[in-house]
């Protein structure tokens, strides 16, 4: 990781440790949703016949893609994280979101059934998807602007540095301990975040506002963002965060259990699939994270817009090519693929672009509801997306060409990207 120090512009304690704290709470938000797309299959495999299903390979992606789905719809109300963090405070509900989805995630590891299953990836969802919304707003806040463009593109890399977390947990406990040891895992460590917690402050632009926010009731910072000066605003970044979830979480979450269909067909089975597929996360979340790196020159060069376009070309060009070509082929499909997913990684920082883009839109009362709910309202439509791709596994009987399918998610994002607000160049609002 990049050292936040620079001799022009040093950063002070309240800046670094509140920096870590938000890229800590990320990096495990990675690694928990990742968690449940390495250990799909062997869970499944136990827990549909204690619940009366068939372990088929169209159940297990039938319901692994309605349990995706339900992790989802989670991470859609998710957005009421927003109003709290902007009438609480960031650092308060960032430590909140972050207790939350560990806690489900580690009660995860104890359940007997897939229904028990879903109630909790539902619920971690909750957490999970206020913990970016909390870090992203702090970062843009209490960095100082000559910090803030790299600060985006560097907090978003804790993400998939979990990815790495939880490939190299799967590699090690996964294939010695089983599934349940990978919740427990995915559950424990954020308790090192509460000495990362320990002394830091909100950042002085809410604090200039907390006693105005104070005394709003908690719906209207959601209210501001559909007046008339913002409504466009959200409606088209609510639109592009659908497109990057269609796309990103139909397609790469697929990433592990398409990597074990093609190491089976090679020969590769039980311990040493489930390798393989851990090397491919890590691939992924590598090239992401060079991604992430990567972001703020293209949007100091290309501008927010063209910054999300870039992305959004290079995945729907690779999602089509990995999932709809690469994973037939007859001879070497496993050694393409890989390739591909390097390249699948890098187009997956079109999240990053947001980390940036959306707190330069709104002001200081409401910029935590915007980020909220532009990043996790429009996870009820992508719910819907995941549960169809699901659905063509199971009529299929491959994941291949569903998967491919989300490609169109991504055409349409690049007619939609000349509509959105650039905020190039921009100071953040007060």
């Amino acid at each position: 990781m990049p050292n936040l120090v620079t001799p022009n512009a040093p950063l002070t304690s309240n800046q670094i440790r509140g920096f870590w704290a938000s890229w800590g709470g990320w990096a495990l938000d990675g690694m928990d949703s990742v968690i449940y797309a390495l250990v799909l299959v062997p869970s499944l495999r136990e827990l549909l016949p204690r619940s009366g299903l068939a372990a088929t390979k169209g159940n297990i992606g039938y319901y692994g893609g309605l349990l995706f789905a339900l992790f989802l719809l989670g991470w859609g109300c998710a957005f009421l994280w927003g109003p709290i963090g902007d009438k609480f405070g960031r650092v308060r509900t960032l430590m909140l979101t972050i207790l939350w989805y560990s806690a489900f995630t580690l009660l995860s590891a104890f359940v007997t059934s897939i229904w028990q299953l879903a109630i909790f990836r539902f619920l971690a969802g909750i957490g999970i998807g206020g913990e970016w919304a909390m870090g992203g707003t702090f970062v843009a806040e209490e960095m100082p602007e000559s910090w803030r463009v790299r600060g985006a593109g560097y907090m978003h890399t804790g993400y998939y540095v979990g990815f790495i977390f939880a490939a190299l947990a799967n590699f090690t406990i996964g294939t010695h301990f089983g599934w349940r040891a990978m919740f427990l895992f995915g559950g424990l460590p954020a308790l090192l975040l509460a000495w990362l917690r320990r002394g830091v402050t909100e950042p002085e632009r809410w604090l200039q506002k907390e006693k105005v926010v104070h005394t709003w009731s908690w719906w209207r910072p959601l209210a501001a963002l559909f007046t008339p000066a913002l409504r466009r605003r959200t409606i088209l970044n609510s639109l592009f965060m659908i497109v990057s979830i269609c796309g990103l979480w139909a397609g790469t979450v697929y990433v592990p259990a398409a990597v074990t269909a093609l190491a089976e067909a090679s020969g590769s089975v039980g311990p040493a699939a489930a390798q393989l597929a851990s090397f491919a996360t890590i691939l992924v979340a590598f090239a992401t994270i060079l991604g992430c790196l990567a972001m703020p020159t293209l949007a100091e060069r290309l501008g927010r817009r063209g910054a999300l376009a870039f992305f959004f070309a290079l995945m729907a060009i690779f999602i089509a090519l990995t999932f709809g070509k690469v994973f037939y082929l007859p001879q070497n499909a496993l050694p393409w693929f890989f390739v591909c997913l390097f390249f699948l990684g890098f187009g997956g920082a079109n999240f990053a672009v947001y980390t940036l883009w959306l707190p330069e839109q709104y002001p200081t009362e409401c910029r935590a509801s915007a980020f909220a709910f532009s990043t996790s309202f429009a996870r009820f439509i992508g719910a819907g997306i995941t549960f169809l791709v699901g659905a063509g596994v199971r009529h299929f009987g491959s994941l291949g060409t569903p998967v491919a399918f989300t490609a169109i998610a991504f055409a349409f994002g690049l007619l939609l990207t000349p509509l959105g607000a650039e905020t190039k160049g921009h100071p953040l609002p007060s």
